[in-house]
């Protein structure tokens, strides 16, 4: 099957290797499509030079993974969490409850394979990886080990963080990774989810070669994943505290607040110890506006911020209530409602640095525009300022690496007044001045029609 002819096929979204598919082909069509993209063409609309289309759930990830500041040619610098630490985090965690379903149904089976197992945390984090001990070997060049980071944030597109991200069982394929160190494996992973109150708590993943990305490895993830999550619920049986259900919504004393992340086109999420709760878009509005006026909200007041037209107090009555399954009970107030615990955002993480007048690490924290697929009347405000603030605090620095970064994300691509700081800031010598002049020279054709 051609790339097109593949691009345009219906089927599973998240599957990578279809039946029919020449892998050969698919692996060199892929690799063009990521080389395309870290040199800047767009792999989706196929502008010039951009290479074959990918999946569109890759591209989302690839365009996450450029804008957070991943490495594409490495898979980052970041010591493995080891010792008695990683012992004694990973035996406290709930994935530890899961590990005897996992051993039993794929660890045991994967000797002499060149598979490996990998159970990681909420948060990207692998706790446990185990099978084929030639693998392990070969693995450890690319820092997939125990203890290692491995969410979307640290190493880009990867199937057990990519899966974390959108909350979704997912394939990688080779060059589909957006590290370059990745590109001999692939990978099938799915998330794990808390049965009585949803969160996720980690991810199961198989990392192997080509034959990793065929669907019949998805569905054995899955089918992993649902004996998982029913032992869980053996073990909630007998002790419904066990998974910290009785107060999600409240940091225990001594850790750090629940972060809210609402920044850039991935899945709008709470962070809360060391797990990642996926967020609809409706509750990741709530909390930010709750964040932003400490005092409260009346429901009318919310109604108004959440909707043009203005949404009836049943409505908002009811998007509470589900809330505080998610959030906890303990954590949300109500007339007028409100935060009753600390939540801070990567929203506030932006301000503080723009307030310290540190613009670097002010775009170093903005991974994108605040909730882009928003339409809320509130949310569209703080958008509109952070954006504001983040483009006025660069043109004041006028710093050419700075500019170089803010051009190349989706607020900056066309932000005619950072584009002509850009310019100013290159040696018209410089090859780079005629490709910063040729853009804008596009922008302004395009403002012109």
């Amino acid at each position: 099957m051609t790339t097109t002819a593949r691009a345009g096929a219906r089927g599973n979204p998240w599957v990578a290797v279809r039946p029919g598919d020449d892998v050969a082909e698919l692996a060199r069509t892929v690799s063009s499509a990521h080389r395309s993209f870290v040199e800047g063409a767009d792999t989706r609309t196929g502008g010039p030079g951009a290479g074959p289309s990918v999946r569109p759930v890759v591209f989302d990830s690839w365009v996450r993974s450029r804008d957070r500041g991943v490495n594409p040619r490495s898979v980052g610098d970041e010591d493995p969490l080891g010792g008695v630490e990683l012992g004694g985090y990973r035996a406290a965690h709930p994935m530890a409850l899961v590990r005897p379903v996992v051993r039993r149904l794929l660890v045991e089976d994967v000797a002499d394979t060149g598979l490996l197992v990998a159970i990681s945390d909420a948060a990207g984090r692998l706790l446990w990886v185990e099978g084929d001990s030639g693998a392990k070997d070969r693995a450890v060049a690319m820092r997939f080990v125990e203890g290692a980071d491995w969410s979307e944030d640290r190493v880009g597109t990867n199937a057990p963080g990519t899966a974390l991200a959108v909350d979704q069982c997912v394939q990688i394929f080779g060059a589909e990774h957006f590290s370059a160190a990745v590109h001999d494996w692939s990978c099938s992973a799915a998330p794990v989810h808390d049965p009585a109150s949803g969160r996720i708590l980690g991810a199961i993943d198989i990392t192997g070669g080509p034959e990793v990305a065929q669907p019949q490895v998805l569905a054995l993830v899955r089918a992993t994943v649902a004996a998982a999550e029913a032992e869980l619920r053996l073990h909630l049986l007998n002790s419904p505290r066990l998974l910290g259900a009785q107060a999600p919504g409240l940091a225990t004393p001594g850790s750090a607040a629940p972060r809210l992340a609402v920044l850039g086109s991935g899945r709008p999420t709470l962070i809360r110890g060391g797990d990642r709760i996926p967020l609809s878009r409706r509750h990741a509005e709530i909390l930010l506006l709750l964040a932003q006026h400490a005092e409260g909200l009346s429901g009318d007041q919310l109604s108004v911020l959440l909707d043009e037209v203005e949404l009836d107090a049943v409505t908002i009555r009811a998007e509470m209530s589900r809330l505080r399954k998610v959030f906890g009970a303990d954590g949300l107030g109500s007339r007028p409602y409100r935060l009753l615990v600390d939540l801070d955002t990567d929203v506030d993480e932006v301000r503080r640095a723009l307030e310290a007048g540190d613009a670097a690490a002010a775009l170093a924290a903005y991974r994108g525009p605040v909730l882009p697929g928003s339409d809320a009347p509130g949310v569209e405000e703080i958008r509109e300022q952070v954006r504001a603030r983040m483009q006025a605090a660069l043109l004041r620095s006028g710093e050419q690496r700075l500019l170089a970064r803010w051009t190349a994300t989706p607020d900056g691509r066309g932000d005619s007044a950072a584009w002509a700081a850009y310019l100013s800031s290159i040696d018209p010598r410089s090859p780079m001045y005629d490709q910063v002049r040729a853009r804008i020279a596009i922008l302004d054709e395009q403002l012109g029609g």
